[in-house]
């Protein structure tokens, strides 16, 4: 199984708009960073965690030619923004969305011209499918666990396939989920800057929470330009580690 980590940033992504700091003027490639979202692969299934705004760019850089699920950790535009731009994949099938049924509401008002009964032939054809933290579900040759999490107060998804852990905009998580963390070797979690934030976890909280879990290697995702430079904070956290950036390929 391949993830391939197709954005990285925050809701706003990086560099942020009429901002200077040195992250934002960067010349690294490493410090640009697209909206959170990734590609997981095997040899006959392709499906994507999160659809958002920037999904157009990040389809094309990474070459997508096939597509077969989108699975949603949660509603926020950051997330669900780029769903429209399904529509190159949903020229001959329909395309399952996965995600729960608070989210799946979302996406009907929020996109109500694809759900309609007169609706166009060229929006996406999207069939929505709903799913539950702690109940496995397949897509092809994956079988994935959804994860219940916490965004400050929101319930949202984390998820579980193979031994990848997925997780972004998670603030906390119950013990009772933790369990399901066990033999964790690929750890993807966010941590969106350096000081203290209502509804995310920091640098500092993901590094004690990668370390509780002890997977082989852990990668930071949904960071701000807040969250320093990629050298930089690179250099200073735990073996195994590190800030993802976009493109980043890693075998599980």
């Amino acid at each position: 199984m391949r993830l391939t980590f197709l954005g990285t940033g925050t809701s706003i992504g990086v560099p942020e708009m009429r901002c200077h700091c040195q992250t934002c003027q960067s010349t690294d490639p490493h410090d640009k960073r697209l909206r959170t979202s990734a590609l997981i692969e095997t040899d006959t299934t392709k499906i994507i965690i999160d659809c958002g705004p920037d999904f157009r760019q990040q389809a094309l850089r990474a070459g997508i030619e096939q597509l077969d699920a989108v699975i949603v950790t949660h509603e926020h535009y950051d997330h669900i923004g780029g769903l429209d731009d399904l529509r190159p994949y949903c020229t001959t099938t329909t395309i399952p969305i996965y995600a729960e049924r608070n989210v799946m509401d979302h996406i009907v008002q929020s996109m109500p011209y694809c759900f309609c009964k007169d609706r166009s032939p060229r929006v996406p054809a999207m069939e929505l499918r709903e799913v539950w933290p702690g109940k496995k579900f397949t897509i092809g040759d994956l079988e994935i666990m959804p994860l219940r999490v916490m965004h400050g107060n929101l319930p949202i998804l984390g998820y579980r396939i193979g031994g990848l852990t997925y997780i972004t905009d998670m603030k906390s998580m119950d013990e009772e989920t933790f369990k399901l963390l066990e033999g964790t070797e690929t750890l993807v979690v966010n941590a969106l800057h350096t000081k203290e934030h209502p509804t995310h976890q920091n640098v500092r909280q993901a590094v004690l929470f990668a370390e509780r879990v002890g997977a082989k290697e852990t990668y930071f995702i949904h960071m701000s330009h807040r969250a320093g430079l990629h050298a930089v904070m690179n250099a200073k956290f735990p073996a195994g580690v590190a800030f993802a950036y976009d493109g980043l390929q890693v075998e599980i």
